[in-house]
């Protein structure tokens, strides 16, 4: 069989083993050390903006962390983008809140504005103002920051943004993670850096940095013997992964250039190609660092269904995904609330992910390519 290729497989650069090496040298394999302390202003540096980042165990438990530090609590309502990764939406549950989900726009395939506010205005009128607002910059792009915030500034509403799938992009040349009142990265193996697995907290504020690494590390008072006046958790990154993040920040503006340039690979692929869009930028003030490259593929007009693409390329060893299933279509969320139209369901239907890694090398895109060409 020949070699597999991937969606999106981790891409080492060429010192992320000497700074784990570091941290087995100097014994600090715990959550502290110079490793964390290190990333955590590499990635500050990188956002600019006056951030402060708090590096945690995942992108989840930064989401979870970022709804604590808004308020949210039992009984709230939390809106979300339906079509995302679950793990946008689990944190809400932990709180004990509930989740309202909300379609996308055709453009960005990001969170509706007019859909966003319509469901604000008939929770109010409920009795029930949605405590936070949960947008994603889905795939890499960015979601339509100016009309989300007049949103947010409106009806007071804070935005967590989550930034998982991100970091790299840019609206109006400002860097995603910058625009939340709380924004949340993640550093999964599959993600556009790695820290094997773990995230970060970002926010405007040193004192929310210190707050989040506060419940992070179990919510430990300061006293002599071990004390907690609140609810902790066990979120911190360790000094190894850290160390990780470390040399793979000093690579992270070449993974998103070869990103781009696997963005552009398929957009070449499928010129000729009839009801075949390659999901890209709507505008200048977008800049995508195209996380995974994605089509929407017409049936009624293309020679082949996302799944028959799919299957094809399976039997050469080659991973493509279906796009995310929106929330509110999901089992498990099958009694939520749902506000908008049908984008994020025809999105789901439609739309393929491709390999997307930033170490596909050319013999991998003219395998990718010679799959694809056979069906056409």
């Amino acid at each position: 069989m020949k070699p597999k290729i991937y969606l999106s497989s981790p891409h080492m650069g060429d010192t992320e083993q000497a700074y784990v090496k570091e941290a087995f040298d100097s014994n600090w394999v715990a959550p502290l050390g110079a490793n964390v302390t290190n990333f955590e202003v590499a990635l500050e540096n990188y956002l600019g903006n006056n951030t402060y980042v708090a590096a945690l165990s995942s992108g989840t438990a930064a989401l979870h962390l970022a709804l604590i530090l808004v308020g949210v609590q039992w009984g709230d309502e939390v809106l979300c983008q339906s079509m995302t990764f679950s793990a946008s939406a689990n944190p809400i549950v932990y709180q004990g809140a509930t989740p309202i989900f909300v379609d996308s726009e055709k453009d960005t395939w990001n969170i509706c504005p007019s859909a966003l506010e319509s469901a604000i205005k008939d929770r109010i009128s409920k009795g029930k103002k949605p405590k936070a607002i949960i947008a994603v910059h889905l795939y890499g792009m960015p979601f339509n920051v100016e009309a989300l915030r007049l949103i947010s500034n409106k009806y007071e509403i804070p935005i967590i943004e989550d930034s998982a799938e991100a970091l790299g992009s840019t609206y109006k040349g400002q860097k995603c993670g910058t625009f939340g009142d709380i924004s949340v990265l993640s550093f999964n193996g599959n993600k556009i850096i790695t820290t094997s697995g773990g995230g970060a907290l970002v926010s405007k504020s040193e004192a929310i940095k210190q707050k989040a690494v506060f419940l992070a590390t179990q919510a430990r008072d300061e006293a002599p013997h071990y004390q907690h006046s609140e609810i902790g958790y066990n979120y911190r990154l360790s000094n190894i992964c850290a160390g990780i993040g470390r040399g793979q920040m000093e690579v992270l503006d070449q993974r998103v250039i070869s990103r781009r340039k696997n963005h552009h690979f398929y957009k070449q692929v499928f010129s000729n190609f009839e009801g075949i869009t390659v999901f890209e930028e709507p505008s200048t003030d977008y800049y995508s660092n195209h996380w995974l490259s994605c089509i929407l593929i017409d049936s009624n007009a293309a020679k082949f269904t996302p799944e028959q693409l799919r299957e094809a390329l399976e039997n050469e060893n080659i991973e493509s995904r279906p796009l995310w299933k929106p929330m509110h279509l999901q089992p498990v969320f099958k009694d939520a609330l749902y506000y908008g139209g049908v984008i994020s369901e025809t999105l789901f239907q439609d739309g393929l992910c491709l390999p997307s890694g930033s170490n596909l090398t050319h013999e991998d895109l003219e395998r990718i390519n010679s799959v694809i060409q056979k069906l056409a």
